[in-house]
């Protein structure tokens, strides 16, 4: 098992972090585009470092978001962490996301007990768990949105201040559809409003970036070949507007809003509710049995082949999407 320090090397070249400080526009690339930018471990720790720096950094106005090659991203890498959700092996912890050494003496719950999730899912509630820094990020962020916007990916387009999508993007989460929530649910429910966000968490269909602009998510929706030019000029435009220190408080202003709204409570929320997702018994008909075999084979591949049973305009995958025509 990794320590929380050989996850973040190991991560390195995943996380590009770029500043213009001409323009004071910095730009964090997620460059993993063989596995559709899916974020490990170690990418979601120097996210939140690359966030907190850029937000103390006097050179920094305006914080691009984006991913390398086709997608934003597909979330983060369920692989990881294999069947340690419900299954955990001998020896096996989530020790490292929490950035404790394993050789740490420290003894995770035991497998069964309601902490030994929610240890985790809580801390995911926290800005240094690369979940949420976008929450306390005081300076301008834009989220370029291209391709799958899912899971953790999509957690940062709610947070962010504004998206710039292209016109296939797609927005969603594969856990609506294997577990049942996202640990964002509260921003995405204040964004999106009420009927729109409950059909995505009851389908776990995705929305194309139309919709998305329909429901107020999206400020921007171009053709992909458009899509760098225009968070360009949002960026530009970003950069110009009123002094750093004028941006600082009216991001403080829109931050005491969202705590008035309940941002981090949703957080919490979600947290106390993921954690009970071993509780979660299965229906008789349901597709994905939590507490089965079902993920013997991955859970990335498991998503898949239950992908096949809705109708193919409602499937997370492109190809299976593309079956409809």
């Amino acid at each position: 098992m990794k320590t929380p320090q050989e996850h973040r090397e190991a991560a390195r070249a995943y996380v590009r972090y770029e500043k213009d400080t001409e323009r004071r526009i910095a730009t964090l690339t997620l460059v993993r585009p063989a596995r559709g930018n899916a974020t490990t471990i170690g990418m979601r720790m120097l996210y939140a470092d690359y966030v907190h720096r850029a937000n103390v950094d006097d050179e920094v106005k305006v914080l691009v978001i984006r991913g390398e090659g086709e997608d934003l991203g597909t979330g983060g890498d369920l692989d990881e962490h294999g069947d340690m959700y419900l299954n955990p092996k001998d020896g096996e912890s989530f020790l490292p996301d929490l950035e404790i050494d394993p050789d740490e003496d420290v003894a995770w719950p035991p497998p069964g007990s309601y902490r030994h999730l929610h240890s985790l899912t809580d801390y995911y509630t926290r800005a240094a768990a690369g979940q949420r820094p976008l929450q306390e990020f005081k300076k301008i962020s834009i989220v370029e949105a291209k391709g799958y916007c899912y899971g953790w990916h999509f957690y940062q387009c709610g947070d962010a201040d504004m998206v710039i999508a292209s016109d296939d993007a797609l927005f969603g989460h594969p856990s609506f559809r294997y577990a049942g929530w996202g640990p964002r649910m509260w921003s995405w429910l204040e964004t999106m409003g009420y009927r729109k966000f409950v059909e995505m968490v009851f389908t776990g269909r995705p929305f194309t970036a139309d919709e998305m602009a329909d429901c107020n998510f999206v400020n921007s929706v171009v053709p992909r070949a458009d899509l760098e030019a225009e968070v360009a000029k949002y960026a530009d435009a970003c950069s110009r507007s009123r002094p750093l220190d004028v941006v600082v408080a009216q991001k403080t202003f829109f931050e005491a809003y969202k705590q008035y709204r309940g941002e981090y409570l949703g957080s919490l929320l979600t947290g106390w509710l993921e954690g009970m997702l071993p509780a979660m018994k299965p229906d008789r008909e349901t597709g994905v049995d939590l507490g089965g075999d079902a993920f013997a084979g991955g859970i990335a591949r498991t998503v898949k082949n239950n992908d096949l049973n809705y109708p193919p305009e409602w499937r997370l995958s492109r190809k299976g999407r593309a079956a409809k025509e």
